[in-house]
């Protein structure tokens, strides 16, 4: 299951960073902080999709055991 969750981690954190950057420089409130934000939302998209991959690796291998 660890490596099934490492796999999902990858592409979930990648998912999640990629979103908040995206709404940083979209909003134009947001833009002129974009040095500051970006690097946070990027570490937090990744530690946000830690609990979320752990919980779909369970699912994929669950799925697969039966």
């Amino acid at each position: 299951m660890f490596k099934v969750a490492i796999l999902v981690w990858i592409v979930l954190g990648t998912t999640l960073a990629g979103i908040g950057v995206t709404i940083v420089v979209t909003v134009p409130q947001l833009y002129n902080q974009g040095m500051t934000w970006i690097p946070w939302l990027a570490i937090g998209g990744f530690v946000i999709a830690i609990p979320f991959s752990i919980m779909i690796a369970k699912q994929i291998t669950a799925s697969f055991k039966s």
